[in-house]
């Protein structure tokens, strides 16, 4: 089964700016949830591609991951379909230990901007930027499918100022 492994943080600064790639425009669409934690979601990268991908929790922090190729206007039909959705803006990074990216949220979860690094194992030791914050690995609230369903602009502002997003 294809896992994905990744860890994932709140950025507190600009300085992953300097080691990023070019951005890509990516819109999500989740079709599906479950308490279980399992999701359907279709995902356009810039009206250039598209994929259906489904996920399922694993041990630790890694999740079954399976994607497929899908046509764009499908993908464009099953985002008009989406109950959820989210938009953001990705850049690839030039760090070593992983395939590192971050995420500018735009819509309903602007300003966020979170990290993430890929990893070939659970047992990869990664070397965290100074510009990540907090993790927030295995955090739900912070799952893209949690943010598509309750962005963070529905968020008591209590719970944004305990992550100091105000």
């Amino acid at each position: 089964m294809p896992l994905e492994i990744e860890r994932r943080f709140l950025v507190r600064s600009e300085g992953w700016r300097t080691l990023a790639g070019a951005p890509q425009s990516l819109r999500q669409g989740y079709l599906a949830t479950s308490e279980q934690g399992i999701t359907v979601r279709m995902r356009i990268r810039a009206e250039q591609a598209a994929w259906l991908t489904l996920k399922a929790p694993a041990a630790g922090f890694a999740s079954h991951e399976f994607e497929y190729p899908l046509p764009l206007d499908d993908a464009e039909a099953l985002w008009e379909l989406a109950p959820h959705r989210l938009t953001k803006i990705r850049y690839g990074l030039d760090l070593p230990g992983g395939d590192w990216v971050v995420d500018c949220f735009t819509g309903e979860n602007a300003p966020l901007v979170l990290a993430e690094v890929e990893l070939p194992s659970m047992q990869t030791s990664v070397v965290i930027p100074d510009w990540c914050g907090q993790e927030i690995t295995g955090d739900k609230r912070w799952s893209n499918a949690a943010l598509a369903l309750q962005p963070m602009k529905l968020w008591p502002k209590t719970l944004k100022a305990s992550f100091d997003l105000l």
